[in-house]
């Protein structure tokens, strides 16, 4: 009796295995083929705020939430030794200013004219005296005592003069640089009031009155107050089929249950050697009420679309070239757009042909 049991038994066990073999024939259907990215929300125009100088946080002057213009004051540094500068070129400033020093002009001026009232002087005695040496009058002696005099009047004319320039020269220069160092240490001064740079919305003030800053320290976060773009991370596999215009659809865990559409507006180039992801930018098409920076999402970027595609579960394709028909032959096929669930099929298969899962 065991013998022909056994045989009962494997019969039915064949039987079986082979009702559980599901066989489907391929379904014509429209089939989309998209990309996965994860990302976050940002304020359009959002930037880190950075000071151009060192120095201990003075004054805030902004809070959290409030709203500011371009030039608004968002904080204060302060720098001891950047202040004693700048009162070190104002005082040289003024004491290099040039009507400080009229009076040097003045005396030289004066000696200038000394100068120039004895040069006339003796130019007239020794016109005088040559005359008379002509109409032989007097000596030799005395002629050449008042060229002689003459001579030296001519000289020290002419550095009178030269003296006086050299001087003015030397003042304007003091003058005009000890008022570029002040303007230099004033502007510098300046930099020590940290300003907005747009219209927008103060979302973070990362640093506290009293802390030591650089100028490789963030400060805070601004950012428009009603405008957001999605910043999206696609893998280094997708990025190629990514392009400007594409559609986005996005969830977010802010809006459980809830799809938004957008539209990638950006693609940035450079790809992220550590996470071997690209950056795209995608602004909605209708944004929701209520958004913040930093929100989580998630978003699926549609490449294109197909109707009446001839599609297979993707769980019948196995080395992504191959399916089973319902004979348990291996066919080659070759495929077209994928999503998660389906693949299309180009060649290798029709709508009347029966294929089952391939078994492992």
């Amino acid at each position: 009796m065991r013998n022909p049991l056994l045989i009962i038994f494997f019969v039915l066990f064949a039987f079986s295995c082979k009702n559980n073999t599901e066989k489907i024939n391929p379904t014509i259907e429209s089939i989309s083929e998209s990309v996965y990215a994860s990302g976050i929300i940002k304020s359009k125009n959002q930037y880190q705020v950075f000071a151009s100088v060192n120095g201990l946080v003075d004054n805030i002057f902004v809070s959290e939430g409030d709203t500011v213009k371009p030039g608004s004051p968002i904080l204060s540094l302060v720098n001891e030794t950047s202040k004693l500068n700048t009162e070190n070129a104002r005082l040289a400033a003024d004491f290099a200013d040039l009507n400080s020093n009229k009076q040097k002009l003045v005396e030289l001026q004066l000696a200038i004219d000394l100068a120039k009232s004895k040069y006339n002087n003796d130019s007239l005695l020794y016109k005088r005296q040559e005359k008379l040496w002509n109409d032989k009058i007097g000596s030799k002696v005395e002629l050449e005592q008042r060229e002689l005099a003459f001579a030296n009047s001519k000289t020290a004319l002419e550095s009178a003069i030269i003296r006086y320039n050299d001087l003015k020269k030397t003042l304007n220069f003091n003058s005009e640089q000890s008022k570029n160092n002040f303007n230099i240490s004033k502007t510098v001064e300046n930099d020590f009031l940290v300003r907005s740079k747009i219209n927008g919305k103060i979302y973070g003030l990362l640093k506290e009155k009293g802390e030591m800053v650089t100028t490789q320290t963030p400060l805070a976060i601004i950012g428009d107050a009603s405008e957001f773009i999605l910043e999206l991370q696609v893998d280094e596999y997708d990025i190629v089929k990514v392009r400007t215009g594409k559609k986005v659809f996005v969830t977010l865990d802010s809006y459980k249950g809830q799809l938004f559409e957008a539209v990638i507006t950006k693609i940035y180039p450079l790809m992220n050697e550590r996470s071997k992801t690209f950056t795209a930018e995608a602004e909605f098409t209708q944004q929701p009420p209520v958004l913040y920076p930093n929100l989580t999402l998630e978003a699926t970027i549609l490449i294109q679309t197909k109707e009446k595609a001839l599609t297979v579960p993707r769980s019948y394709i196995f080395q992504e070239e191959y399916v089973v028909n319902a004979d348990g032959e291996k066919i080659k096929v070759k495929l077209g757009l994928k999503d998660y669930q389906k693949a299309e099929v180009l060649e290798g298969l029709s709508k009347d042909d029966e294929i089952v899962i391939p078994q492992n």
